[in-house]
């Protein structure tokens, strides 16, 4: 099945990195909205899976921006929820990018918005730069072959085309879309027509579709000239591009970022590029690709990716097995211990246990769903819970009291604050702390406390260069994270 789409498709021209960009450098747009629901308990809403070391050392978005860095490639242009800002700059600070520009949505309106944002911030410099759409939780391990296979690309788009590609197919994967290719395109053979876009498939169907030889994995890559994708939206998505021109006419920036026109935006359709654009353009064209890749889907994708035991186990963290085969075992705590499975997957972070077969990797969604039916926190946000200043994590939560612990980062400082139901009482552990408390300013120094009443107006600064770390007790009647009143923020929070 893999020789017939071989023998089809000539891979040769992606093998030539020595091909340089036309006219100026491409510009990867890395799309950061989603929310990887299958990787729970992991990846939540709070902090998703792009922002996870999952396939390697580096997180996902770090991975992605670090791909296309420098040669024929200038910075990136990131679009995230505003939510998640500050961990964007962070990571892409951490990576070493340089010079990224950060679109913020003010609510999620899926890629078809997103993309269309981007390229009309990049149209008022030049209307013929080609970008690269790329997903930011994706895992393409050989960099060198993605970045002649985006070069090869952008020569096709040049010609006016919408370029997607398609990935070999493995296996009769469910988790996919799949893409029918035709004959070569005469004036860029390098490209395929692109038939159509296929639905994903229940396991009968997609071996029946890798059984013709003619399809392959829809990547949810696309490269396009600015001036491209705009005139395709006009033709098939105009009330999306009404909506994202009015966002980006009100957009303002903040700090370091774009912040686009928010009842704008939330007017916009919510709707993806395959449906808008590319299962409706006369100009798509594919190029089928041979480097591995993965969407990182699900757990059982990252049990492919793994580095396999002799049992053909993957183990992550504090995690002993025995007798187990081809499992997928991670603990980002405590100990986990495995015995006699096969074909599993057992997840465990600090307030929530996943345990399933590997072949229900798919479902991992439905357990979600019901988790929000029933309001339950762990649903959307993590135990610890990531600030533009540090993180904080519960330690223990009873009836009127509450335990944190609060890691501040150098040079950083909270939100000058006061509560009307609470009161806290700090002890730091590690490091020293400047504690604004009402028209007083007090150095709180390692293994000394610090008590905060009730409708006090007070703010953390860590003055030093190594975190800060404090355990906070509250006690109240109400100890919900909205019972602040924030009076200044260095980070422009209300």
């Amino acid at each position: 099945m893999d020789t017939n789409i071989s023998a089809m498709v000539d891979l040769s021209p992606l093998a030539d990195t020595a091909v340089a960009s036309a006219t100026g450098p491409i510009v990867p747009v890395i799309l950061s909205g989603g929310t990887g629901t299958r990787l729970w308990p992991v990846s939540r809403e709070s902090f998703p899976k792009q922002f996870w070391p999952l396939a390697s050392e580096q997180s996902l978005i770090a991975e992605t921006a670090t791909r296309t860095a420098g040669g024929d490639f200038a910075a990136p242009v990131i679009v995230c929820n505003e939510a998640h800002r500050f961990m964007v700059g962070e990571q892409l600070q951490a990576a070493g990018i340089k010079g990224a520009r950060i679109l913020l949505e003010p609510v999620g309106r899926n890629s078809a918005p997103a993309i269309a944002a981007a390229a009309l911030l990049l149209e008022q410099e030049d209307p013929q730069t080609v970008i690269c759409m790329m997903a930011a939780d994706h895992a393409i391990p050989d960099s060198a072959a993605l970045r002649a296979a985006l070069t090869t690309a952008a020569k096709v788009a040049r010609t006016g085309r919408v370029v997607t590609f398609g990935m070999r197919p493995t296996a009769p994967e469910t988790g996919f879309g799949y893409i029918e290719i035709g004959a070569p395109l005469e004036d860029a053979p390098e490209a395929h027509t692109l038939t159509r876009f296929i639905e994903k498939p229940d396991a009968a169907r997609a071996a029946e579709l890798i059984a013709t030889g003619q399809v392959l994995w829809n990547s949810g890559i696309f490269v396009f000239t600015v001036a491209t994708l705009l005139e395709e939206m006009q033709l098939h998505a105009p009330e999306v591009l009404t909506a994202v021109r009015g966002a980006v006419a009100a957009s303002t920036t903040d700090l370091d970022f774009i912040r686009l026109g928010r009842a704008e935006f939330a007017a916009c359709p919510n709707i993806s590029l395959d449906y808008a654009i590319a299962e409706r353009t006369t100009r798509a064209a594919v190029i089928a690709v041979d480097f591995d890749w993965s969407d990182v889907g699900s757990w059982n994708a990252l049990w492919e990716l793994g580095k396999k035991d002799a049992g053909g186990n993957v183990a992550v963290g504090d995690v002993m097995l025995e007798d187990a085969t081809n499992c997928y075992v991670r603990s980002d705590g405590m100990l986990t211990t495995v015995l006699g499975l096969e074909d599993a997957v057992v997840i465990v972070t600090e307030d929530a246990v996943l345990a399933m077969h590997r072949d229900r990797a798919q479902d991992v969604k439905a357990i979600v769903e019901r988790l929000k039916a029933q309001k339950r926190p762990e649903a959307v946000r993590h135990n610890r819970d990531y600030r533009p200043w540090g993180h904080y994590e519960v330690l223990t939560l009873g009836d009127r009291f509450q335990v944190k612990r609060i890691v501040c980062k150098p040079g950083e400082k909270l939100s000058l604050q006061k509560h009307f139901h609470r009161a806290e009482h700090w002890v730091v552990v590690e490091g020293s702390a400047i504690v604004t408390r009402d028209h007083e300013e007090i150095l709180v120094r390692e293994n000394e406390s610090i008590y905060l009443p009730l409708g006090c107006v007070h703010r953390l600064y860590n003055p030093g260069r190594i975190p800060l770390t404090l355990i906070e007790v509250q006690s109240g009647p109400y100890l919900g994270e909205d019972d602040i009143i924030r009076i200044e923020d260095t980070y422009g929070r209300g």
